[in-house]
């Protein structure tokens, strides 16, 4: 059987839960269309980064399950002899070695000299922080999560007064969401107001 080189990035992903949970927005565009392209790669590996909690290991992992490659997650972590074996082992068979990491090379630095001449020349792909819309999205998926449904006009009455990181859209739905649970209201605003209010998340001049 021939051998897969190219993939439609999302669509073409298997579908299910895991697959829901990744939005793709400008944020990530460039990873995406870096993995559907992969063929073109100059060697069959490659490096993602990105804040953690953006989806970085979701991402790979999808993309690995869909063409049968190797995934190394918090790969400068990993064992720089088997990191330098998957290498080559990708070079020989042709299926990709992605490898997740907080930092790309000179930033990481493999003490092994065989390895980090082979992650110099492996292509590096970069997620960065949300969107807005997809900050917005997120914090939709975290209440959805907790059964709950946010209101259009409140994600963006939040998203307009905390902090866009990946981190924060899950830390800032977890204290709204008990401080709703401790005073048994509604996602409105007027609880939400009070919520980012003891965070100390309320921006100055209120819309």
């Amino acid at each position: 059987m021939a051998r897969v080189d190219q993939i439609a990035l999302p669509l073409d992903w298997p579908q299910g839960r895991d697959a829901a949970r990744f939005i793709p927005s400008p944020a990530n565009a460039q990873a995406l269309d870096h993995l559907e392209r992969w063929s073109l790669w100059p060697v069959k590996a490659t490096i993602i980064t990105g804040p953690r909690r953006s989806g970085r290991s979701l991402l790979a992992r999808l993309f690995t399950r869909k063409i049968g490659g190797r995934l190394f997650d918090d790969a400068e972590r990993h064992d720089e002899e088997e990191l330098f074996h998957a290498w080559n082992h990708a070079q020989e068979t042709g299926l990709p070695l992605v490898m997740v990491a907080d930092s790309p090379p000179p930033a990481w630095e493999p003490a092994l000299p065989d390895l980090r001449t082979r992650l110099a020349v492996t292509p590096v792909t970069t997620i960065e922080q949300p969107d807005d819309q997809l900050f917005e999205s997120l914090l939709g998926l975290h209440f959805a999560d907790r059964g709950l449904h946010l209101p259009d006009e409140a994600r963006r009455y939040i998203a307009a007064r905390v902090e866009r990181t990946y981190w924060n859209a899950e830390q800032v739905v977890d204290q709204i969401d008990r401080h709703a649970m401790a005073d048994r209201a509604r996602l409105t605003i007027p609880t939400i107001r009070k919520a980012l209010g003891m965070t100390g998340g309320e921006a100055d001049g209120e819309a």
